[in-house]
C-alpha cells in the first residue's frame, strides 16, 4: 500500500499530552497523522492538507472546536469527531447540528476512540477495503443519491452532506413511505456496535432538513412521526 493510500487523521487539541498519546496510537494502527495544537493552526494546514477525518476538541484557546467546525463546513464534508467535556451535553448537542459526525467524551479510551474512527472511515467509504458498487444509485423523484461519490443532489442542485447525514438520508429514501425508528437509524448512522442517543438523530435529521431546504425552502419529504421515528414522503414533486 502507498503512502498516498493510507488515510490521514487531524487531530486538533490543546493538550500536548493527548496528542503525542493519541498520534503515537494511531499511528501504530497504520494511519498517519498531523497534528495541530488550536484551531487557527488547524484551519490553514486543513486547507493545504485536507485530511480523510478530523478529530477535534472542543475548548481550545485562539479558535475553539465549534468555530473551527462551523468554518470547516464552509467548504468541507470531510467526516468530523468531537472531542467534549464529561456533562458537557450542551457542546455535544451544538456540535452535532452544526455537523459532527460523532463525539466522544473525555476521559476517552484510545481503543474507544481507535474503533470510532476506524467505523467513521468505512461509513465514509475512505477505508481501501470498502468496494462500492458504481452503479449503485437511489433516484426518488427529485432526489438522487450516488453512493459511489458520496453525491446527493436535489432537484438538479447539489447538497452537501456529511457522512452521517448522507447514510441517513439513504436509509430512508431506501423505503419511502415506510417508518424508520430511531433505534433502526442509528444502526444505519453508526452501526450496531455504536450506541448514540434519539436526540443525536433528532439533531441529525434537523440538519439535514435545514440544507435541503436551503436548495428548496419547498422541502418536506422527511416526515416525523411522533414517539415512532421518520419516513421519507412517497411523494415526490
Amino acid at each position: 500500500m502507498s503512502k498516498s493510500e493510507i488515510s490521514l487523521i487531524a487531530l486538533v487539541d490543546d493538550d500536548r499530552n493527548i496528542v503525542s498519546s493519541v498520534s503515537l496510537a494511531l499511528e501504530s494502527e497504520g494511519y498517519r497523522v498531523n497534528s495541530y495544537l488550536d484551531g487557527v493552526e488547524a484551519l490553514s494546514g486543513l486547507r493545504n492538507m485536507p485530511a480523510d477525518l478530523v478529530v477535534i476538541d472542543i475548548k481550545m484557546p485562539r479558535m475553539d472546536g465549534m468555530e473551527l467546525l462551523a468554518k470547516l463546513r464552509e467548504y468541507s464534508s470531510m467526516p468530523v469527531i468531537f472531542l467534549t467535556s464529561k456533562d458537557d451535553e450542551l457542546d455535544e448537542m451544538l456540535g452535532l447540528r452544526m455537523g459532527a459526525d460523532d463525539y466522544i467524551k473525555k476521559p476517552f479510551s484510545q481503543k474507544l476512540l481507535i474503533e470510532r474512527i476506524r467505523a467513521l472511515l468505512r461509513r465514509s467509504s475512505i477505508d481501501r477495503g470498502n468496494k462500492i458498487d458504481e452503479s449503485d444509485l437511489i433516484i426518488r423523484g427529485n432526489l438522487i443519491l450516488d453512493n459511489s461519490r458520496h453525491q446527493c443532489t436535489w432537484k438538479g442542485e447539489p447538497v452537501d452532506l456529511t457522512v452521517t447525514e448522507f447514510l441517513l438520508i439513504g436509509s430512508l429514501a431506501s423505503r419511502p413511505g415506510f417508518v424508520k425508528n430511531r433505534d433502526q437509524l442509528m444502526d444505519a448512522a453508526y452501526g450496531e456496535n455504536i450506541y448514540v442517543d434519539d436526540r443525536t438523530i433528532d439533531s441529525h435529521i434537523k440538519r439535514l432538513r435545514k440544507k435541503f431546504k436551503s436548495v428548496d425552502p419547498g422541502f418536506s419529504n422527511i416526515e416525523t412521526l411522533y414517539g415512532v421515528g421518520y419516513r421519507y414522503s412517497e411523494t415526490y414533486s
